[in-house]
C-alpha cells in the first residue's frame, strides 16, 4: 500500500473528511487529496511534502514515521527545495543605474555648506548663553555630582528618571523534542517564512512587528516567545499563535 493509499485509508477509518484533516492540520485540501492520490507535485517539495505527510498522519491517528521513511527512499528527489529557494527569483533582477547628472554634486556641496552654516551657530549660541543663577546652576551641578557617586557606590539605586525598556521585538526561541514545522504570517496573512526544525535542534528568530505563527506539531516542541511559554498543558492540534509587541500573546 503506498503513502497516499495508507493515509487515506486511516483518514475513513477515523471517520474524517478531507475538510476537517485540513482544519485539524492547516494543510489546503488541494494538497491533501493530492497527497491521497501520491502526487506531491502541489507541496513545494520535499521539504514541504514531509512536513505534511506526518501532520496528516497524525490527526488520522497513523504513525508517520514509516510514511516518511517510504517517502525518503521512493520518492525525495535527490535535490532538495530549501526556504531561500521558493523565495529566489526564477530570472536574475536587473538593477537599473541612473545617469548622473552634473548638477546633483552642486546641490549636493550647497546643502552640506547650509548644514555646517547652520551647526556653527547653534555652537556659537550654545557656548556664548548666559546662566541666569550661575549659583543655582552650581548647586545643581554638586547634587548631580553627589548623586552620580552615591549611585556608583550602590549599584542597586536607580535614577529617579529611569525608565523601562520598551519591548520592541518578538523573540522566539524553539526546541524541537519531535520533528515540527513552523509557518509565519503576518496577522493580514502575508506568507512571512516556513520552517521544518528536526528533533534535537533549536530555532530562534526576532521580529520588530506583531506576527502570527502556526504550529505543526505542538506537542513535541519546548516554546519561548519574550522568555515565556505561550502553550497550554495538552496541546497536540496543529495551532496558531498570534503574538505582538509588549509581550501580548494570544491564540
Amino acid at each position: 500500500m503506498s503513502i497516499g493509499e495508507s493515509l487515506a485509508e486511516a483518514r475513513r477509518q477515523a471517520g474524517l473528511s478531507i475538510s476537517q484533516v485540513s482544519q485539524r492540520t492547516r494543510v489546503r485540501e488541494v494538497i491533501i487529496r493530492g497527497i491521497e492520490r501520491d502526487d506531491y507535485s502541489a507541496c513545494g517539495g520535499d521539504f514541504y511534502a514531509r512536513g505534511h505527510i506526518r501532520s496528516i498522519a497524525r490527526a488520522v491517528g497513523a504513525d508517520p514515521e514509516p510514511l516518511i521513511r517510504e517517502y525518503d527512499a521512493t520518492i525525495r528527489s535527490e535535490q532538495q527545495v530549501t526556504v531561500a529557494d521558493l523565495f529566489r527569483p526564477a530570472t536574475p533582477i536587473k538593477v537599473r543605474e541612473l545617469p548622473r547628472r552634473p548638477w546633483t554634486a552642486a546641490l549636493g556641496l550647497a546643502l552640506v555648506v547650509v548644514i555646517g552654516i547652520a551647526a556653527y551657530q547653534i555652537i556659537s549660541s550654545t557656548h556664548h548663553a548666559p546662566t541666569a543663577n550661575p549659583a543655582a546652576a552650581i548647586g545643581t551641578g554638586s547634587a548631580t555630582h553627589h548623586r552620580a557617586r552615591h549611585a556608583t557606590r550602590n549599584p542597586s539605586l536607580k535614577p529617579a528618571t529611569a525608565v523601562e525598556p520598551y519591548a520592541h521585538e518578538v523573540v522566539i526561541r524553539l526546541t524541537a523534542i519531535e520533528d515540527c514545522w513552523v509557518e509565519f504570517t503576518t496577522p493580514g496573512g502575508v506568507h512571512l517564512s516556513q520552517s521544518y526544525v528536526v528533533a534535537g535542534t533549536s530555532k530562534t528568530w526576532t521580529f520588530g512587528y506583531p506576527v502570527d505563527m502556526r504550529l505543526g506539531n505542538p506537542s513535541g516542541i519546548s516554546l519561548a516567545v519574550d522568555g515565556r511559554n505561550p502553550l497550554s498543558p495538552g496541546t497536540a492540534n496543529p495551532i496558531t499563535l498570534s503574538l505582538g509587541l509588549n509581550g501580548n500573546i494570544s491564540s
